[in-house]
């Protein structure tokens, strides 16, 4: 497994550009190699639900206090935050003392894109 991380606009561009809907045409293996930094990041249970409960907050973005009660311990939640955030799938925005976690824009589309069914 590759330690690559990617910033919101890296992957926003490496998904959009470099491919269509993975059943349409083979990867390369540098895209596959990028791409795999994202199925990385969210192939760990509470990386995954950390991302869903952000996703789906009302205006798109939860403070660090409001979605931690997932079953880990608040270091191990900052793990996870980070990661996520170093995939390029998260942006956070520290104010006074805690941190607020945002979807990166277009990675839910891109994510999509990705995944959508060809035709």
């Amino acid at each position: 497994m590759s330690n690559l991380a990617l910033g919101s606009t890296d992957l926003q561009a490496t998904v959009s550009l470099c491919c269509q809907p993975l059943g349409k045409e083979e990867l390369s293996a540098a895209d596959s190699e990028k791409i795999s930094v994202i199925f990385k990041a969210l192939s760990d249970p509470v990386r995954l639900r950390l991302f869903s409960k952000i996703a789906a907050q009302p205006g798109g973005e939860a403070c660090v206090c409001d979605i931690q009660d997932v079953g880990v311990s608040q270091p191990t939640v900052s793990h996870h935050l980070r990661k996520l955030r170093e995939a390029g799938l998260l942006e956070s925005e520290r104010r006074a003392s805690w941190v607020y976690y945002r979807v990166a824009p277009g990675v839910l589309s891109a994510m999509a894109g990705l995944l959508s069914q060809t035709t």
